[in-house]
């Protein structure tokens, strides 16, 4: 196959992918293979929280425009346009690319996978527990639009054997295992991220809302999601508790009230002072990791001091959100809408899968 045909399978994926909606899934006669997999998929969106209770309708329809919004020409073309001289070395062998994939939030393994079949490798692929019908699905419709493809995608439930390299996700206790056991094979090992946010007291109304999106999409599971808040010395929380308010429907929602009824009384029964709004808690606390229903939040004084604090612990940052404060930092409410070369811990997965012997 060559990369021009594997950039036009993933458009046509793209295309199937952008029907569906929360509003309404309509059908285009324009999509290849509709007949068989339409209807199929959208029942799978909405039994997809039968499967992980987390993923309700409402986020894996989002999870699925994000990609179809990511799968077209001009964002692959922009995409692997930097990558020209690699692509074009002809000594290139094919690889098995054994992943290991998460299951936090919906396709959270799409871009990995994406990433071996269009460097022209194949995928060896054991699924999260937590996610283990979605990308199956999609890869039978790349299958459906290419059948070369059916050979390069491999789905295993036990050992994986016989690949060349690897690329796992998990936990920093599971990492640990992963750097252990693939000792021998070049890999990346990806481990706990958070992400944060730097306000300065003068946001918008708006820009605090979108910040609301960063917090509360896919209940807060995501590595992208907004964990921690630096604010000023003498910030009011006022402002931003009021424009999150919009988001205080998902405490009707089981498990997250369920988390944030116990991470509460955890929280006060250690006697620890709390901000609280009735569906989210802030507390004061040096760490990036909070659990669900809970900000963590700092106080700083001088800005250069935080940023040399932002900088030492990039390792366990995945991305920042400001208005412009912190170098490279996302837009608020775009955490969740990374684009194709915004690469998980800034390891370009690309580079790896062609540069690799």
């Amino acid at each position: 196959m060559t990369l021009e045909t594997k950039k036009s399978v993933f458009v046509e994926l793209g295309k199937f992918l952008s029907q569906f909606s929360e509003e309404q899934s309509v059908k285009k006669s324009d999509v290849l293979y509709n007949e068989i997999f339409f209807e199929d998929f959208k029942n799978l969106i909405h039994l997809s929280q039968s499967h992980n209770g987390w993923y309700t309708p409402e986020q894996v329809y989002f999870a699925v425009k994000s990609w179809a919004d990511a799968l077209t020409e001009e964002n692959i073309d922009k995409w692997l346009s930097r990558y020209t001289a690699e692509f074009a070395q002809e000594d290139r062998k094919e690889k098995t690319v054994a992943l290991i994939l998460a299951g936090n939030i919906p396709l959270v393994g799409f871009h990995d996978f994406l990433s071996v079949l269009i460097t022209g490798n194949k995928a060896l692929i054991k699924t999260s527990s937590n996610d283990q019908h979605l990308l199956p699905f999609l890869a039978k419709y790349l299958i459906a639009v290419d059948e070369n493809l059916k050979d390069k995608i491999t789905f295993v439930e036990g050992k994986l054997e016989n690949f060349d390299t690897v690329i796992a996700t998990g936990s920093n206790n599971t990492a640990r295992y992963f750097e252990y056991y693939f000792k021998d094979k070049p890999s990346i090992i990806r481990k706990n991220r958070n992400s944060a946010a730097v306000l300065n007291g003068k946001e918008t109304n708006e820009e605090l809302e979108a910040l609301g999106e960063d917090i509360f999409r896919y209940f807060g599971l995501g590595c992208r999601n907004v964990s921690k808040l630096f604010v000023p010395k003498g910030y009011s929380f006022d402002a931003f508790f009021q424009a999150v308010f919009k988001y205080q429907d998902v405490i009707h929602y089981e498990k997250y009230a369920n988390n944030y009824d116990y991470n509460k009384a955890v929280f006060l029964m250690s006697n620890f002072k709390l901000l609280d709004n009735g569906f989210l808690t802030l507390k004061e606390d040096s760490s990036y990791a909070s659990p669900i229903s809970s900000v963590f939040y700092e106080y700083y004084e001088d800005f250069e001091d935080l940023q040399s604090r932002l900088e030492a612990d990039k390792e366990q940052i995945q991305c920042i959100v400001s208005s412009n404060l912190i170098k490279n930092s996302v837009a608020f409410g775009q955490t969740q809408n990374p684009q194709l070369w915004d690469y998980a811990d800034n390891v370009d997965t690309i580079t790896f899968l062609l540069t690799t012997k």
